[in-house]
Parts: C-alpha cells; sequence; structure tokens
C-alpha cells in the first residue's frame, strides 16, 4: 500500500452528465422518478414473496434476493448523482470515491453471480425435475447466496485494492457520474497500464464466463424441452425468456465496459446509466408482467392490505 503515502488528491470533482443546465434539471426529474420506481418496484417484490407462502420456493427466493440487489446496485450511484444534479460543482471525498468502486462492484457482481445461480436452478427445475426439491432445498439455495456475496466481495476487494493502491496527485476530475475504478485509475500519476489489464481481466473474466454458462444451460434446457408437453414448454420458456432478458440488460452493458482496454467512448455513460439505473427498473416490470404467480400473489396482498385499511 505504498502508493497511499504520496496521495495528494483528497476528492474527486465529477463533469455529470451534461454542462447544459437546463438538460441537468430536466434529467433530475427524470432519474428521480426512475429511482423511486426501482425501489417500489423491488420492494413490492420482496414483500411479495416474503408475505406468500406459495412463494416459498427457490425460483422466488433468488428472485427477492435479485431485487434486494437491485435496490443496493442503484442505491449506490442514484442518490449521489441526483444531488449533484442541484449543484454546479459536483465532488465526492476519496474515501467517499473509493467506497462507491467498492460497493458498486459488490453489488454488480453479486447480480451476476445471482443470475448466473437462477438459470441453474431453472436447468434443474426442468431437466431434473423428479430431483428438484433434493437438488435445490432451502439449505443448498441458502449456501449458494451466501458464497456469491462472498465471491462478489473478494472481486471487489481486488478491483478497490488495485485502484486505492496507485498513487493521486492530480488532475482530481472524473468525467463520468459516479466513481469507477477505469475513469478514476486514469487519473493516477504513474503508468497504469499493468493494473488495467488486471481489472479489466478480472471484471471481463467474470461477465464472459458467467455470460457463457448461462448461454450453455440454456442451450441444455431448449435441448431438454423437444419431449415435453405444448404446455410444460410453454410455462418453461416463459420463465426462461423472463430470465433471459434480464440476463442481457445486465451483462450486456457489463461486457461492453469491462471487456476491453480503458479508452475514451461516447456511449461509455449512457452505458453505465442503463446497467446501474435502467435495468434494475426494468426487472420488477419483466419478473412481474409475464408472471401469473407474481400478478395473483400481488393482487391477494393488495386485497388483505385493503381489507386491514378497512377495519381500521
Amino acid at each position: 500500500m505504498e502508493g497511499l503515502n504520496h496521495t495528494a488528491v483528497t476528492h474527486f470533482v465529477f463533469l455529470g452528465l451534461t454542462s447544459n443546465r437546463e438538460l441537468e434539471l430536466t434529467l433530475f426529474v427524470i432519474f428521480c422518478a426512475m429511482y423511486l420506481n426501482i425501489l417500489v418496484g423491488n420492494l413490492l417484490i420482496l414483500v411479495t414473496v416474503a408475505h406468500d407462502r406459495s412463494l416459498h420456493t427457490p425460483m422466488y427466493f433468488f428472485l427477492g434476493n435479485l431485487s434486494f440487489i437491485d435496490i443496493c446496485h442503484s442505491s449506490v450511484t442514484a442518490p449521489k448523482m441526483l444531488l449533484d444534479s442541484l449543484f454546479l460543482q459536483k465532488t465526492i471525498s476519496f474515501g467517499g470515491c473509493m467506497a462507491q468502486v467498492f460497493f458498486l462492484h459488490l453489488s454488480a457482481c453479486a447480480e451476476i453471480f445471482l443470475l448466473t445461480i437462477m438459470a441453474y436452478d431453472r436447468y434443474v427445475a426442468i431437466c431434473y425435475p423428479l430431483h428438484y426439491k433434493s437438488l435445490m432445498n432451502l439449505k443448498v439455495c441458502s449456501w449458494l447466496v451466501g458464497s456469491l456475496w462472498v465471491g462478489a466481495t473478494i472481486h471487489s476487494l481486488v478491483q478497490t485494492v488495485l485502484t486505492i493502491h496507485l498513487p493521486y496527485c492530480g488532475p482530481n476530475i472524473i468525467d463520468s457520474f459516479f466513481c469507477d475504478v477505469l475513469p478514476v485509475i486514469k487519473l493516477a500519476c504513474t503508468d497504469t497500464y499493468f493494473t488495467g489489464v488486471l481489472i479489466v481481466s478480472n471484471s471481463g473474466t467474470i461477465s464472459l464466463v458467467c455470460f457463457l454458462a448461462l448461454v450453455a444451460s440454456y442451450i441444455v434446457i431448449l435441448v431438454s424441452l423437444r419431449g415435453q408437453s405444448a404446455e410444460g414448454c410453454r410455462k418453461a420458456l416463459s420463465t426462461c425468456v423472463s430470465h433471459l432478458m434480464v440476463v442481457l440488460l445486465f451483462l450486456g452493458p457489463c461486457i461492453f465496459l469491462y471487456t476491453r482496454p480503458s479508452s475514451s467512448f461516447s456511449m461509455d455513460k449512457m452505458v453505465a446509466i442503463f446497467y446501474t439505473a435502467v435495468t434494475p427498473m426494468l426487472n420488477p416490470v419483466i419478473y412481474t408482467l409475464r408472471n401469473e404467480e407474481m400478478k395473483s400473489s400481488m393482487k391477494k396482498l393488495r386485497g388483505r392490505t385493503k381489507v386491514f385499511s378497512f377495519k381500521k
């Protein structure tokens, strides 16, 4: 940690999404509405899954965890971005920036691992239905979720240590609206080529390996569906399509950002917005509009809420 002794930068300055003040205030309203939708939509899924005992299955257990991660993921960047939109000067302390790097990669990596586990869950359910309850019981599901958080923590620590180890002595302007390893290490006053390769290799390998594992599992699922009934195929495909849409919406931007060397792309900010704000907002919509069980449980929850409020 020798680099820490030479750190002269005490804070960083964000350039934000745009230099146009009117456009920035318009974006503030849009992103504020998006963040509220993320919180409400994902909290509704969490409450519904916890409240309805018929949803106490591995698939909905993982879906509840996905909603929790989406809330955490968006909350790492959205509140700070919204606050900065109200001010001309957008600053963050050095420690705050490193904390943002850590929690951003923690939640993003946890979501990638969880999406891979959810694909495995669907693989077992469709390809080994008779053994599903023994292979995916509560103990196994809890172990898998615990393991993904351990793996995500290790990944995030590696990314943060590689970033914080570098000496920063100016400039301190980040051409983004949040701290991430690639924009931050550009500001280090030393050669960061090797560090950049390690960072890209770490994140890129995780994204690509998980994506290939997901593709392989769905190929096997599609092959196994050939021998099932039309109704069974329809139900299985409905669940898989919802999950595949979420995978593409989240992993696509991650692969774009972290499987190439660090360089300046005009689309980077838009891609970052997509996987930090748009995808967490769309996940509840994708999983509820295409899922009859979830819609039915939400209707029952709403009905019971009305009854309780009437009694009061």
